[in-house]
């Protein structure tokens, strides 16, 4: 059971009902955003993930960027986000639990994996790899939206966000999700 309540069209008070308008101009109301409702600040904040998200695909594509939340989600352990991810993958006819990469897509996602683990556990070797795909400033990107991403997991699973019922045909156990 989530530990907040979301803001519905009929619990908002003007301001958020104003704010709940504005976001779902460009937005999907999910469960998250409906929670973020609470805090402006907060929910700007988060936004910022879909600009860094399009920001990123032009170097990475968007089948990368969603493998390295993907990978980010899954050392996480955020069942909503990882699901979420479950989802493109699915839609793309892949099978998320048995991905087949090519070199740079293992990179990104061994270093979104790392980013969820450890960050200060970046290797060398990995750095190496990464580096010999991407320019600098991809970098910063690269690794902003991951720190993104792992804000997005940190407020699902702290405040015990309910998965999305569009996400119920991508339900599976823990040790698949996880494993």
């Amino acid at each position: 059971m989530a530990r907040i309540p979301q803001i519905t069209p009929e619990t908002a008070t003007p301001e958020q009902l104003a704010l709940w308008r504005e976001t779902e101009k460009t937005h999907a109301i999910s469960n998250m955003k409906a929670t973020l409702l609470h805090s402006p600040e907060a929910l700007h904040a988060v936004l910022e993930w879909y600009a860094l998200f399009a920001k990123v695909k032009p170097f990475l594509t968007e089948r990368e960027a969603v493998l390295f939340c993907n990978a980010i989600s899954r050392a996480n352990r955020c069942e909503l986000c990882s699901l979420f991810m479950r989802r493109a993958i699915i839609g793309w006819g892949e099978n998320p639990d048995a991905l087949v990469l090519d070199e740079r897509a293992q990179t990104i996602t061994d270093y979104g994996r790392q980013l969820a683990l450890s960050p200060n556990g970046v290797s060398d070797e990995l750095f190496a790899r990464l580096k010999a795909q991407f320019g600098d400033a991809e970098i910063v990107d690269l690794t902003t939206f991951g720190a993104l991403m792992i804000v997005n997991n940190i407020f699902n699973s702290a405040l015990k966000i309910a998965v999305d019922s569009s996400l119920d045909p991508y339900l599976v156990g823990p040790e698949v999700l996880f494993g």
